[in-house]
């Protein structure tokens, strides 16, 4: 799995006062949690966009200011409900042997058999639990032979690498013929123009 640093700043002071004054200087309020103990930190705001706003998943490595790193995965990250400014961020400690609970992004391969046919993606991230030698950049899924009509569902992919923590019903992709597709763009054409 890829993996991106960012530069930590251990901090003591966690009250609210503290964490204002962070954010005034581009600075975002942060924990990590490892087997129950918890390492409360700062690191620029500019740096964690770049791990925030993106579709892929990284594993993070935390350099600590004075001294060392940690191997983290990021878990959650507090918005402002109205600026969308990130407000807090959590972080885990990854283990070898303790499994983690994280969303990977479905990557499409192939080419459908399906001629006139468009692809519907319902799910672009799926979230799994997996040891950490089996964390993986995506999940690849083959719609070579899907035609129209046909749809991949959460048992369709299912792995001895990784549990999919979504029931096995549930649609990740279909394929509709061009007339579906354009009853569809109708009907989302008219909620967008209502609402």
């Amino acid at each position: 799995m890829k993996s991106i640093t960012i530069q930590g700043e251990k901090r003591n002071n966690v009250g609210k006062k503290f964490t204002r004054s962070l954010r005034k200087i581009g600075k975002v309020p942060c924990v990590v949690y490892s087997n129950g103990e918890t390492f409360h930190f700062s690191t620029p705001l500019s740096i964690l966009k770049h791990i925030v706003n993106t579709p892929d998943t990284y594993t993070v490595i935390i350099e600590w200011k004075e001294g060392g790193r940690i191997e983290t995965i990021l878990q959650d990250v507090q918005f402002h409900p109205i600026s969308d400014m990130i407000l807090h961020a959590d972080f885990l400690k990854l283990q070898e042997n303790k499994p983690i609970v994280v969303e990977i992004p479905v990557k499409i391969i192939g080419r459908s058999i399906a001629q006139g046919g468009q692809l519907y993606i319902t799910m672009r991230k799926l979230k799994i639990r997996t040891l950490l030698k089996n964390l993986t950049d995506y999940i690849e899924i083959d719609i070579t032979s899907i035609g129209i009509g046909g749809k991949i569902l959460v048992k369709d992919i299912l792995t001895d690498r990784y549990r999919i923590q979504h029931p096995n019903d549930t649609l990740i992709l279909s394929i509709k013929s061009s007339r579906e597709a354009e009853k569809i763009s109708k009907t989302e054409e008219t909620k967008s123009n209502n609402e």
